[in-house]
């Protein structure tokens, strides 16, 4: 009982450096357990517990082989009316998720220039930077599709409007997709690369009318390459 207890109190403390204090971020990767069990001065037993129950609230989630990962934000959403599978579905088409998010994405992105805290900025911006490098390194790596959900979805999130938070899965889908497609890939790498820079320019500049802009640009831009525009 006492081990339950502690379990629990670990878990409870574990959930706070998520949720309050922004120790580990939404899509950060734990340190291993040795070195999180002797930063929380408890037992791998224990520690084990405690992320069992935090994988129960769906906050970690665990990869295998690669360990255990603050759930992203938007998978947190994926049970909001919502739904991820049927958005990846055929029933949906690239086209409808994209004019999807030009209706909502730009709104957000200027929100967030308003309302993001300077440690969020911070944040959005080495998602960004790492966006770039692993866009450099390939067109279509899965590292590089994860970036740009992690990078998008952190600017979305920093709008603070619960009710936006709840289309983050019509974005992950988007870019499930256009990569699915395997369509103009190259070019879209070259174009996001450059229109990712103006976004990350217009949000440490905290200026939301360029950045509605940017946000649009960049949008229209994979439409177009997508031969998506009718």
């Amino acid at each position: 009982m006492q081990e339950i207890s502690l379990a629990k109190r670990t878990a409870d403390r574990l959930r706070d450096l998520i949720l309050t204090e922004n120790v580990y971020q939404f899509g950060d990767k734990l340190p291993n357990e040795n070195v999180l069990s002797e930063e929380l001065s408890v037992s791998r037993t224990t520690l084990r517990e405690a992320v069992r129950i935090l994988i129960s609230e769906g906050l970690l989630n665990v990869k295998r082989g690669r360990g255990t990962f603050v759930v992203e934000q938007w998978e947190r959403h994926a049970d909001s009316g919502i739904d991820l599978q049927e958005l990846s579905s055929k029933k949906v088409t690239l086209r409808d998720l994209y004019e999807t998010r030009m209706i909502f994405e730009p709104e957000a992105a200027a929100f967030a220039c308003k309302r993001a805290s300077d440690e969020e900025i911070v944040h959005i911006l080495e998602l960004g930077k790492q966006c770039q490098d692993y866009l450099s390194e390939s067109v279509s790596g899965q590292q590089r599709i994860d970036s740009e959900i992690a990078f998008h979805s952190a600017l979305i999130k920093a709008s603070h409007n619960e009710f936006i938070g709840q289309f983050l899965p019509v974005l992950t889908a988007t870019i499930e997709k256009t990569f699915d497609l395997n369509h103009n890939l190259h070019i879209i790498a070259k174009e996001a690369y450059e229109d990712h820079a103006l976004i990350m320019k217009f949000l440490k500049q905290r200026n939301p009318e360029a950045m509605k802009c940017a946000v649009k640009i960049h949008l229209s831009n994979a439409m177009i390459t997508e031969e998506l525009e009718k």
